[in-house]
């Protein structure tokens, strides 16, 4: 097993970069200026699967010799993806057509040991139900912009955790990285976790 000192995340979230560094991994951030809109013939898990498979091979390009992450979200209410709004009112439009309901959120991601030339690809879905949304309060969270860059308008933790009523499967897939697999995967690659905290980035 050979101790991963250093992972390339192809992804701008701010919440993947401080999951994997709660692992006590180095990340180094690597955009991948993937187009992440919907294709058509794609379901909403494939949507997932796809966007973080390009997203790795984006950036593989670039980093060749590296080991690369790439991952993506999609809330799949009723058979229809959700992602990212392009605006609060878009914003507000999703929240409105998910109070009340329960969807599924969808994390992909695609790893790639460019060294070794593996790659492999998992993904985690989980259930979450909304609490019945009143208008002052979907307006409130869409205006405070929390929703904008989340697929589905909504982040289960902080502003937006008073939104959901429950979830069934992994909180950390909400969020948008599954870490569990995520290790798993990694373990799989021959790759393990730094042995101490030390080599978290700063």
């Amino acid at each position: 097993m050979r101790e991963l000192s250093e992972i390339v995340l192809a992804s701008v979230s701010p919440r993947r970069y401080e999951l994997l560094t709660s692992l006590g991994l180095r990340v180094r951030v690597v955009p991948s200026f993937v187009d992440e809109g919907g294709r058509p013939g794609y379901g909403p898990l494939d949507l997932a699967l796809l966007h973080a498979e390009a997203k790795a091979e984006a950036v593989f390009l670039r980093e060749p010799q590296h080991v690369i992450l790439g991952a993506d979200t999609v809330v799949d209410l009723d058979g229809t993806a959700l992602g990212k709004p392009q605006d609060r009112t878009e914003a507000a439009s999703m929240l409105r057509a998910l109070s009340g309901r329960e969807h599924v959120v969808h994390s992909a991601f695609s790893l790639i040991d460019g060294a070794r030339g593996r790659r492999l690809r998992r993904s985690s879905s989980t259930r979450v139900r909304f609490y019945p949304l009143g208008e002052d309060e979907i307006e409130a969270y869409a205006s405070s912009g929390d929703g904008l860059d989340k697929a589905g308008a909504y982040g289960i933790q902080g502003r937006g955790a008073p939104l959901v009523e429950r979830i069934e499967g992994d909180f950390y897939t909400v969020m948008g990285l599954p870490l569990g697999q995520v290790v798993r995967a990694l373990r799989e690659l021959g790759l393990g976790l730094p042995a101490t905290l030390a080599q978290v980035a700063t």
